[in-house]
């Protein structure tokens, strides 16, 4: 009688076939996550500016409630909107998966301005990749005038 099945060797070559491929392949599924995290954070952060410009040019100033102008999530006051002037930041996860502020849209009534700045000090990995993109640096980041016919990028 003839039996049929693995032996102990080839059962052992594809334990370790499978231990590479999980070695090579855990890495890269990690990346995967974090650039999907970036894009994610500058699409919100595009988003951000889009709808504040889009609010101030359609109301002539900005609300006192960030979710009058937007929808993004992730964002929240740091500090009180007084006199029209008020900054809100965008937060995003730290390594240790704790939030931590990244980006900060500062606000002014007075000249219908929006800057945009990176916070200083970020360690986490998604908060670095926004910062450093080219997006940020050549789009997104500086100061916005809005209202009439001084709107500019």
């Amino acid at each position: 009688m003839k039996r049929s099945g693995f032996t102990m060797i080839e059962l052992i070559f594809v334990i370790v076939i499978l231990g590479i491929l999980a070695a090579v392949a855990i890495p890269k599924l990690a990346a995967t996550r974090d650039d999907a995290k970036i894009s994610k954070g500058l699409s919100e952060v595009s988003t951000l500016v889009s709808e504040l410009g889009a609010y101030y040019t359609a109301h002539g100033q900005f609300s006192a409630n960030l979710s009058d102008m937007t929808n993004v999530k992730d964002a929240n006051y740091t500090t009180a909107f007084t006199n029209g002037h008020g900054v809100i930041t965008y937060y995003t996860p730290d390594n240790t998966g704790n939030s931590e502020s990244c980006v900060t849209l500062d606000v002014n009534n007075s000249g219908g301005t929006l800057t945009v700045a990176a916070v200083n000090g970020a360690t986490g990995n998604v908060c670095q990749g926004i910062q450093n993109s080219s997006t940020f640096t050549s789009d997104l980041q500086g100061t916005k005038h809005f209202g009439g016919g001084r709107v500019s990028f």
